[in-house]
């Protein structure tokens, strides 16, 4: 009988420490994900595509830099929704390769103004 309760307590620590485990690595996949902020680019294009993180000047002909949108990814199964990343990467529910959503432009064809 002795026996039984001490392996039935080891049963439920092994059970918690499971648990709980899952859950912080489950809170950690959630809190790694950021939200894409905008970048910066010279709007000349004097160093072709490349972009900063913070506004300020060109370094090659002294322009404003220009905000831009960073590019977004998405599940293209839509499995969490409308939810996007700001890398590539895989889809974390269904392990799909998440594309690059594509910008809504306005339409304005058919319009008369």
């Amino acid at each position: 009988m002795k026996h039984l309760k001490v392996l039935l307590t080891m049963a439920i620590a092994v059970f918690s420490f499971t648990a709980l485990n899952a859950q912080a690595t489950k809170t950690k996949m959630k809190s790694s994900v950021t939200v894409a902020d905008s970048v910066y680019q010279c709007p000349m294009k004097c160093e072709g595509e490349k972009t900063y993180d913070k506004a300020g000047k060109c370094p090659k002909c002294g322009m404003n830099l220009k905000e831009i949108p960073a590019a977004t990814f998405a599940c293209p199964m839509k499995c969490e929704g409308d939810k996007t990343y700001d890398k590539q990467g895989k889809c974390p529910k269904c392990g799909m390769n998440l594309k690059e959503k594509a910008e809504k432009k306005e339409d304005h064809t058919g319009h008369n103004h």
